[in-house]
């Protein structure tokens, strides 16, 4: 069986999160035949992988977004495109957030020779573009509103140029253009698609849009339905849609998810890889250390993170921040963060850059994370696993992580709001101060991981579902571990 796993913005350029889960699929299932289809921003990151890719995961595909620049600066190219009339109503009802036979779609952009900058510069998308500025946005300036939605379609209508590998399944591992690329290798290939959600794309691309400076007003609300658009369509043309708690399953149907595709299926870690780690040294007993595993990027809310430490550190005078993750994804996010440590004057602020966590999480008292966003973040089952307490703001599953909704095993850790510095602050001392408590729930983390989270859990459910989509396909399962030929 061959699965295409088809990846934003991740694996293998990213560590962590999504990124290591991935990896823990692919090594999950030796006997599987991996290949990955990953869309990346730029030709910047082209091979600069951060992980071993495993045996078992034969070819990488890469997409490139920024590749989708105009190929004539947005002038006419002298090519012409002629929309049939059944073509040009189902981009009016596309653009128009009606039902769309999106196979009509599919197959235009795949049409030899066809010029996306041609279209999107050309008579039918101008007046597919009037058509929808005269029904919803007639008091706003038209050109902004047509240029917005050639700005808009600009990367989509790119991305279903694309030939997409052959594989008997598709395994999404978001909707956005991922879930595109998946509806389309399911239209031409017959494979099946599966989507897993770790947060809800559409909600995260909302946050992010609300907060932008580079669009304003009713522009923001344009950028929304679209990927709300995108997200529709890789739900309605998965055969099976997984997300990791039942909140998250909620969202997913008020979004437009078909209830019965979907499955709640939580994340799973090996615990036992986390077990006698290495501890303190002498020398770093002195310290009460507050560790953070992520990446340096706004939605992880760093610099409230470092706020909130500052705060704590004025009454615990030997308490000390380690931030342990790769500061190169947002470079320009990360000096803002260097640059805040150095004018709050703050001590005992280590950025440890990129790093294997068993060298380091075992040195924790705690761990934190104060992200605007998450879905079910596996550093906080990794600091379960190793007996570490953990301050969360109240984002995606952390609730049910921290106060449990199926267990007694008690409180894990403290809750916070997000953007909350005094919590924050007030969390971190009470960790510091109280080691009794910090030890209860560290324990309490270590119950619930190893009762719920577990990857041999996880696994169980992906292999039922992988299974049957073998069977519906009529291809033979094995666990003998693949081989290339």
């Amino acid at each position: 069986m061959k699965v295409c796993i088809v990846a934003e913005g991740c694996y293998p350029y990213v560590v962590g999160g999504v990124s290591g889960w991935i990896n823990s699929m692919i090594k999950s299932f030796p006997n599987v035949e991996f290949i990955l289809l990953a869309i990346v921003a730029n030709r910047s990151l082209r091979g600069k992988f951060v992980y071993e890719l495993p045996e078992n995961l034969t070819q990488v595909y890469e997409v490139y977004l920024d590749d989708c620049e105009w190929e004539g600066g947005g002038k006419k190219s002298g090519k012409k495109v002629h929309l049939s009339h059944k073509e040009r109503d189902e981009l009016l009802n596309m653009v128009l957030n009606r039902e769309t036979n999106w196979g009509v779609i599919f197959d235009l952009f795949h049409k030899k020779n066809l010029s996306v900058d041609e279209l999107l510069m050309g008579p039918d998308f101008f007046e597919i573009a009037r058509e929808c500025y005269n029904r919803n946005y007639p008091n706003i300036n038209f050109s902004d509103f047509l240029w917005t939605l050639r700005s808009i379609y600009l990367p989509m209508f790119w991305t279903l140029r694309m030939d997409v590998p052959k594989a008997d399944l598709y395994h999404c591992v978001a909707t956005g253009y991922a879930g595109i690329l998946g509806s389309m290798a399911k239209h031409f290939h017959g494979s099946s698609l599966l989507i897993s959600e770790h947060g809800i794309y559409t909600r995260e691309r909302e946050e992010e849009l609300i907060k932008a400076d580079w669009v304003k007003g009713i522009y923001k609300n344009i950028w929304i339905e679209q990927f709300r658009k995108m997200s529709l369509l890789a739900y309605n043309t998965a055969d099976v849609v997984t997300c990791l708690f039942d909140h998250a399953k909620e969202l997913q149907i008020e979004l437009g998810c078909p209830e019965e595709k979907i499955r709640v299926t939580p994340n799973g870690i090996s615990t036992e890889s986390l077990a006698n780690l290495p501890g303190k040294s002498e020398e770093e007993k002195q310290y009460i250390n507050a560790g953070a595993v992520l990446r340096v990027t706004p939605i992880k809310d760093v610099k409230t993170m470092i706020q909130a430490f500052d705060f704590a550190k004025k009454q615990v005078k030997n308490l000390k921040l380690w931030i342990m993750g790769p500061t190169d994804e947002d470079e320009k996010y990360a000096k803002e963060c260097f640059d805040l440590v150095e004018t709050l004057g703050v001590k005992d602020v280590v950025f440890t850059g990129r790093v294997n966590i068993k060298d380091y999480l075992g040195k924790m008292d705690f761990t934190l994370l104060t992200s605007i966003s998450e879905g079910q973040p596996l550093t906080i089952l990794e600091s379960y696993a190793a007996h570490k307490p953990v301050i969360a703001t109240d984002v995606g599953n952390c609730q049910e992580l921290i106060y449990g909704s199926k267990d007694d095993f008690g409180e894990a850790g403290i809750l916070t709001h997000i953007m909350n510095i005094e919590e924050i602050a007030n969390a971190m001392v009470r960790m510091a101060v109280y080691e009794n408590d910090r030890e209860h729930m560290g324990e309490a983390g270590y119950r619930r991981v190893n009762a719920f989270y577990r990857i041999e859990q996880m696994k169980a459910v992906y292999q039922e579902i992988y299974q049957g989509f073998a069977e519906k396909h009529k291809i033979p399962w094995t666990e003998e571990p693949f081989r290339l030929c």
